[in-house]
């Protein structure tokens, strides 16, 4: 029986090449010439500080278009409150890693209400898809892309 995964996953390479990008192109640019900043990689949490919240703004800009330039969706971003320390500012960006269950529990509703003849079922951090026909698959793929529920999604260990 064909099948598939919904997963959200972001690849760890990538978001630190993106933070290196970064980092050089903070260094070279006029704006941050003689300014306390810096953007570090801390596992999967990146940390940005300056010494101020539009410069922390800016550097997130700078990052998002080095994680587009990198492949990595910018909704998979989840930015925290800007946190104020003496004469410095910083933010912790996190990295959204498997399909939340709110957001799960979203897309099974909307793909039992678009009475395609598939079934699904939540397994932890993916949705498993299956149905008898590969197009009930692509249409519910076509469906999955079409949600904005603030999460990218990829589809894996598609199975004819």
């Amino acid at each position: 029986m064909p099948s598939f995964d919904i997963v959200s996953e972001v690849d760890s390479v990538e978001i630190k090449n993106a933070v290196d990008n970064s980092k050089r192109e903070l260094d070279t640019r006029f704006d941050f010439r003689n300014v306390e900043s810096s953007i570090e990689l801390n596992k999967e949490i990146v940390k940005i500080t300056s010494e101020s919240e539009f410069q922390v703004d800016q550097i997130v800009a700078i990052l998002r278009s080095n994680l587009a330039k990198r492949g990595v969706d910018a909704n998979a971003l989840e930015r925290k409150a800007v946190t104020f320390s003496g004469k410095t500012a910083s933010q912790n960006i996190e990295f959204k890693q498997g399909v939340e269950t709110t957001n799960a529990k979203k897309l099974v509703k909307a793909i039992k209400d678009a009475k395609l003849k598939v079934q699904v079922s939540i397994q932890g951090e993916k949705l498993r898809v299956t149905g008898k026909k590969r197009d009930d698959l692509q249409a519910t793929m076509s469906l999955v892309r079409e949600q904005e529920l603030g999460q990218p999604f990829q589809f894996d260990n598609f199975r004819d």
